[in-house]
């Protein structure tokens, strides 16, 4: 059996390499509408959202605001210190809100915490990153909100399949 101790390491490592990884990306326009960013940082609403079923709201909090830091001094690093601040915020804010938003909804059927949760912190989080990291520059960054958006929301979909594995084999739900 793995030991809570390794599961959180394993998490906010998970964490970092996500958020650091989707602050390279986000940099990365796939067209006017989309960045290659939208398609990695859904997953860091499931590692919260793991934690948050495992553990509870204050380890996942915990988890936050370990990854905040770690993720912000290595997104300067990686990407540059306005996408790190803006990253940073949104992450911490959305973060947050998935954390309570799932609570809320602990105990409904399987899939209705992490969707709901991650659809709200989705928006949240768009709505910040893009307006503090673009809003000031010449690039379409409203419609890379909607477009990151959209692709959250879906990917929170599609991610509904690993949340219920681990489910199983884990927590024996």
């Amino acid at each position: 059996m793995i030991s809570d101790n390794r599961i959180i390491i394993s998490l906010v490592l998970a964490m970092i390499f996500v958020l650091v990884l989707s602050n390279i990306l986000v940099q990365i326009p796939i067209n006017e509408w989309l960045t290659y960013g939208a398609f990695t940082y859904p997953m860091i609403f499931l590692i919260t959202d793991i934690c948050n079923r495992k553990f509870g709201p204050e380890k996942s909090k915990k988890l936050v605001y370990v990854g905040f830091i770690i993720a912000v001094i290595l997104s300067i690093y990686f990407a540059n210190i306005r996408i790190a601040f803006a990253s940073g915020l949104a992450f911490l804010f959305s973060q947050l809100l998935d954390i309570y938003i799932f609570n809320k909804f602990k105990n409904r059927v399987w899939w209705f915490p992490p969707l709901i949760s991650s659809s709200f912190a989705s928006l949240l989080d768009s709505l910040v990153f893009f307006g503090v990291a673009f809003s000031f520059l010449s690039l379409p960054w409203v419609t890379w909100a909607l477009g990151d958006f959209f692709v959250k929301i879906f990917m929170a979909i599609m991610l509904l399949l690993p949340y219920r594995l681990y489910l199983r084999k884990v927590l024996i739900i």
